[in-house]
């Protein structure tokens, strides 16, 4: 295997680690990059060249000392430009090189390929390009589809296209999976809630859930995975076909042909793996991702929100407060004047965050009504008042199987099940009440091997001990 710095010049990456330099090297490259973006090569007149690179460092108002010693330059932007070009040229650099036409004499510059690479690379960094994940898919689908478009070649056209489109959504996709964290916390990034609010926005309508959304929508990969997989695996019983594929990756990867039988049987297994095992995992983690970052977006904006001082949030905030009081104080009797006056502390017993709501609509009224009410007698009240503590009344309440459990324990320290009284239902109801509240009234309950039946009901062994574990 070559090694890579014998492919390079030795100094080309020289540029880019000269300290307060790099950042205006690596600019001026992409400048220069650039001004090929219409040309049909990557050749251009020197001085076009320069002017591009002259009005860059005229606009960016950089400082000659920087760069003059480096350079060698003396006098303004373009001899700067020029020195700048110049050092590109060099074969230590090897970013370009210099030419002379053969018709008019005059001096192109043409960018090298690893210069071109090195600043596509840049670019990347600086701004990546936004991957369609459902292309890949779709390119799978439609070239398995189209069978005939590819059989006078169907190694380098067919399978290999296949392939390298499996590969690169893999890839693509495990990207995202692993730094997707980042990309939703720069979403995310809050000063206040309405800047908080309007990232989110931003995100949903943005450009990655879109393209999300038709990943796992309109070209979702079940709708495309059988079609796919039933072709490959024709692609590999079609021992004619085989045979071609096997032979043009002999031919095109300088492979023996048991190896490049292998080597076929290897792609057509891996992208049947990506497709039915490999993408289901990563699209579930992407998913588990999305759904732990947005959760956490959404603490942050209650957060902000209640921390802000708007007058919702001071209400907030008031009520929480005397909540918070209400827990720590004898608030019937220490509660300050001026705050009973404005709640009903003794009615709102269950006041927290989640009871404040403001009505999805108003109501009006419409029509005045009229009710007849029926005064109740003194003996009415009586009989109504005996009649609600009749039906509230409990015989199995947790006080009264407190009294039970105390009268029935006596100065013992424990009792089995076999020792309680249970003839009668009302007993066995006794003794199940004793047991569901005896953690409350201070008991230990203990289950013990062995079951005793009694009145029709098959209950386990258990020993009722006085005090908590």
């Amino acid at each position: 295997m070559e090694k890579l710095f014998d492919m390079i010049p030795s100094g080309f990456f020289n540029c880019l680690s000269s300290g307060s330099n790099s950042g205006i090297y690596s600019d001026c490259l992409q400048i220069i990059y650039e001004q090929y973006d219409r040309e049909i090569s990557y050749r251009i007149v020197r001085s076009r060249i320069r002017d591009a690179v002259a009005a860059y460092l005229l606009e960016n108002h950089v400082d000659f000392i920087e760069l003059q010693e480096e350079t060698g330059t003396r006098k303004n932007y373009n001899d700067l430009a020029n020195g700048i070009i110049r050092k590109f040229c060099s074969k230590e650099i090897g970013w370009l090189e210099e030419d002379n036409d053969d018709a008019t004499y005059e001096k192109h510059i043409i960018m090298t390929e690893h210069g071109i690479l090195l600043a596509e690379f840049l670019q990347n960094l600086r701004r990546p390009e936004r991957e369609e994940f459902s292309s890949y898919i779709y390119n799978i689908y439609n070239v398995l589809r189209n069978g005939e478009q590819w059989m006078q070649d169907p190694y380098t056209e067919g399978l290999k296209n296949i392939y390298r489109n499996a590969k690169l959504l893999s890839k693509a996709l495990k990207r995202l999976a692993t730094f997707i964290k980042k990309i939703i916390e720069r979403m995310f990034k809050e000063e206040s809630l309405e800047s908080l609010t309007e990232n989110i926005i931003e995100y949903c309508e943005g450009n990655f859930i879109r393209e999300y959304a038709r990943l796992t929508k309109q070209q979702n990969i079940h709708i495309y995975r059988s079609f796919i997989r039933s072709r490959l695996e024709h692609i590999q019983n079609d021992n004619e076909l085989f045979e071609l594929l096997v032979i043009g990756c002999a031919v095109e990867e300088d492979l023996e042909e048991e190896t490049a039988k292998e080597h076929i049987m290897d792609m057509i297994q891996r992208t049947k793996e990506f497709l039915s095992e490999d993408y289901d995992r990563i699209m579930r983690e992407i998913k588990h991702k999305i759904n732990v970052y947005l959760q956490i977006a959404v603490g942050r904006a209650r957060f902000l929100r209640n921390r802000e001082a708007d007058i919702r949030g001071s209400v907030e905030q008031t009520i929480r407060y005397i909540t918070e009081e209400m827990q720590t104080l004898n608030w019937k009797s220490e509660m300050p004047v001026e705050m009973s006056d404005l709640f009903l502390l003794d009615r709102n017993e269950f006041i927290d965050i989640g009871s404040i709501r403001f009505p999805r609509k108003a109501q009006t009224i419409r029509k005045e009504t009229f009710a007849n009410l029926e005064e109740m007698t003194e003996e009415d009240i009586r009989k109504a008042r005996e009649a609600h503590e009749k039906e509230a009344y409990s015989p199995y309440s947790k006080e009264k199987m407190k009294i039970y459990l105390e009268n029935i324990l006596g100065e013992k320290a424990s009792i089995s099940s076999n020792r309680l009284p249970m003839e009668s239902k009302r007993d066995l109801l006794c003794a199940l009440s004793a047991v569901a509240y005896g953690e409350e009234n201070g008991y230990t309950i203990q289950v013990e091997e062995g079951y005793v039946e009694t009145n029709g009901l098959i209950l386990h062994n258990f020993e009722i001990i006085k005090g908590e574990n």
